[in-house]
């Protein structure tokens, strides 16, 4: 691509180049003309990016974006098809909506390569996200740290309603690990042993790799 824009800037100072003995000047380049001359390159991957909290308003914008991207790319061949690049740093938030993404990135991961890639921090719901990434596709930056730890509820209200978010939580939690385990190498029992100890579990890059939420250190 440089070496393009060069050839492009050069076809407008030739003439002034040709006169050796022309007194210097300013050469000005149209940049509607350098557009034109240079084409546009076909994209090498699609972007998206989750650098806030785990939300319902930002979660539909990455869901819309997924699958307006997959929409053109399922138009293609398979081998022609430009994989998607999902950069992740987040603390975490919504469960729900961590499930909302999760559920579209399955389906969108069998017609494009979805490379996600964590940086900075990748902790509670954004773990799952991370993982969700097509396999032997996923990467996590060195110094990017992992945080695992159970589902977090807070409620109210009279006991009967309590006991029922309760068993509710239950279920959100058993949802959790059963897709966590699902996507990477840890078993359901080493899984809810970190979960049981209660407090938030946090793991290096090479930890990450090791237990199979990512595959490649960059």
């Amino acid at each position: 691509m440089i070496n393009r824009i060069k050839e492009a800037i050069g076809a407008f100072v030739t003439e002034a180049a040709k006169e050796e003995e022309a007194q210097p000047r300013l050469v000005i380049v149209d940049p509607a003309a350098l557009q034109e001359a240079v084409k546009e390159e076909e994209p090498r991957s699609h972007l998206l990016g989750l650098f806030a909290e785990v939300a319902e308003e930002k979660i539909a914008e990455l869901i819309h974006g997924l699958l307006v991207v997959t929409e053109n790319e399922y138009a293609k061949k398979e081998e022609e098809r430009i994989p998607i690049d999902f950069y992740l740093s987040t603390y975490g938030g919504s469960a729900d909506d961590m499930f909302a993404l999760y559920d579209i990135m399955r389906l969108v991961r069998e017609d494009v390569i979805v490379r996600t890639v964590g940086l900075g921090k990748v902790m509670s719901a954004g773990v799952l996200l991370l993982a969700a990434g097509t396999k032997g596709e996923r990467r996590i930056a060195k110094n990017c740290r992992i945080m695992i730890h159970s589902v977090v509820g807070g409620n109210q209200g009279d006991l009967h309603n309590m006991l029922n978010e309760m068993e509710a939580i239950e279920q959100l939690q058993q949802m959790f690990v059963d897709c966590l385990v699902s996507e990477t190498k840890m078993t359901k029992a080493r899984l809810k042993k970190m979960l049981d100890r209660k407090v938030n579990v946090y793991l290096s890059a090479e930890e990450a790799v090791e237990l199979g939420i990512a595959d490649i250190i960059i």
